[in-house]
């Protein structure tokens, strides 16, 4: 089919060929966010004495010292001061929080050759220890899926909406028992993005400020039960769904989906607690989230290397809605323009998880961009975009994602969707996951829809196999790879301003994370492979 549906073979090569150059720069680059999972990886983690998030005030600690401290890292530091003191990690780490062991002064004993050597070998030491878990928690879902057996693919995957994580599990054993094989899991904002959103003006409901030692406000709210999103709110929902699976003998996997600058720390904690599907969509991050590029790429860059390690899958969205040409040109542009710049950014997130050693099982793709439902002839659109998705990420599973739940009388996309996924399943191949936007309430009937609709779809491939593209669907997939080819040139040769119609020069200091991304100059690699 693909050859008929356009250039594919080029989309792919070009995808791959820009996305290989922007991970090499990534992968030489560290970011405050690296510096913070690195510290999770050695085991710090919670709160310190005044209710901060404690990996990020260790970092903002040593980074205050000078900018300059990012490029070298916080790994060598901690280890010397771990060394020097003869203490534990976390209470190094509550020891710096509060001030009274300063990282910067053991930084300067890595000056010698001696005392370098050491710290060196107390990272690889700790690195190690969490690398064990990680593979521990691999062979631990792989024994639970010999032993209970997985539910049948499709998934069907529901929100887990409760914000504690005690009432979450509570949640959760109901929702297997109306039939979830996956619950997904927001993580809290954390401290950077709520702090630099706050600087911009924006405040976040539900969170409760605190006084940073600068006198701005930012920070978690402090709640006596731990937020679901939290490390320990997901260890407590992974035992949880472990205990639902047991009574219904069908391994339950959970995901978790995180805000902009939280790559990395969401890699570790998923890694650490048996999180079985990760949503991280970089190109999304910097479109949708308004992240700077460097800094999501650096971060996701990171963030591959760990879901790599714990056999995570990750899940990358149909591709961000791209206006700001359209808005820059002061006209808009037609649905399968803006189909093929979705395709176009969303090949190249699959690309940065390919080149970050994820396999094409592990990156599950979004199916088609639900906004199309509220386009002219939908079905067609959608078929169109399923049956792309299928020529380009060959071996990659497919998941539908359904819209966010609309109120009103323009509420025709959430009336829509179940419709137009039983349409389009045919053309999908193989398909991991649909997941409903519902309520708990509502989870019985959501989940018995969505798998009506994939026994039927499954019938038809059965009988008749995927039916080729004709008419409108088959036009709509030519200018919908055509679009997407061309997309791709044009950030190869204009680069992002291209696509999100601002100069990346001067406004760049506006990008979210831009001012906490650098080469590293530091050759040591905690995490080498």
């Amino acid at each position: 089919m693909s050859g008929e549906l356009g250039p594919v073979d080029r989309l792919l090569e070009r995808a791959m060929t820009l996305a290989g150059a922007w991970e090499a720069r990534a992968r030489i680059a560290t970011t405050v966010g690296q510096e913070r999972a690195l510290l999770r990886l050695f085991g710090v983690s919670g709160l310190d004495r005044a209710g901060r998030p404690l990996a990020a005030e260790v970092v903002d600690r040593y980074l205050g010292g000078g900018t300059r401290r990012l490029a070298g890292g916080i790994a060598l530091p901690f280890a010397a001061a771990l060394l020097e003191y003869e203490i534990g990690p976390q209470a190094l780490a509550l020891d710096v929080a509060a001030g009274t062991i300063d990282l910067g002064l053991e930084a300067e004993v890595l000056h010698d050759a001696g005392r370098r050597t050491a710290a060196e070998a107390e990272v690889v030491r700790l690195t190690g220890l969490a690398l064990d878990r990680i593979g521990a928690n691999r062979i631990a879902r792989r024994e639970l899926l010999d032993v209970l057996g997985d539910a049948p693919r499709p998934w069907i995957g529901v929100p887990l909406g409760e914000a504690d994580a005690m009432d979450a599990r509570a949640v959760l054993g109901g929702l297997v028992r109306d039939g979830a094989d996956l619950a997904v899991v927001a993580v809290p904002v954390g401290r950077e993005l709520a702090d630099r959103l706050h600087d911009a003006g924006v405040d976040i409901p539900g969170r409760r400020p605190y006084d940073r030692p600068d006198g701005t406000a930012g920070g978690p709210d402090d709640t006596e039960e731990p937020p679901s999103g939290s490390q320990r709110g997901l260890a407590i929902l992974r035992l949880a769904a472990d205990e639902a699976a047991a009574e219904r003998r069908r391994y339950v996997r959970l995901a978790s989906t995180a805000p902009g600058l939280a790559a990395p720390e969401q890699a570790v904690v998923a890694a650490f607690e048996r999180i079985d599907l990760v949503v991280a969509d970089p190109v999304a991050e910097i479109v949708d989230g308004k992240i700077d590029p460097d800094r999501a790429l650096a971060d996701h860059s990171f963030a591959h290397r760990l879901h790599r390690r714990a056999g995570a899958q990750v899940l990358v969205g149909p591709g961000p809605l791209v206006v700001a040409p359209d808005m820059a040109r002061g006209q808009p542009s037609d649905p399968l323009t803006r189909a093929g710049r979705a395709l176009a950014l969303q090949a190249l997130s699959v690309a940065l998880a390919r080149h970050g050693g994820l396999t094409a099982d592990q990156v599950v793709i979004g199916a088609f961009p639900t906004w199309l439902l509220d386009e002219r002839g939908p079905t067609a659109l959608a078929i169109a975009q399923v049956a792309v998705r299928r020529a380009v990420f060959e071996g990659h599973p497919a998941a539908f994602i359904e819209p966010p739940a609309e109120t009103g009388a323009e509420a025709t996309a959430d009336a829509r969707w179940p419709f137009v996924l039983a349409a389009t399943l045919p053309y999908a191949g193989g398909t991991a996951l649909i997941l409903r936007d519902v309520t708990a309430a509502r989870a019985a009937y959501a989940t018995a829809g969505a798998r009506a609709a994939a026994s039927v779809a499954a019938e038809v491939a059965a009988s008749s196999g995927a039916p080729p593209l004709a008419g409108p669907a088959l036009a709509y997939a030519q200018a919908t790879v055509t679009a997407a080819l061309r997309t791709l040139e044009r950030l190869a040769d204009l680069g992002w301003r291209d696509v999100l119609g601002e100069a990346m020069g001067g406004r760049r200091r506006e990008r979210l994370g831009a001012d906490a991304v650098v080469e590293r100059v530091e050759a040591f690699d905690p995490l080498s492979d």
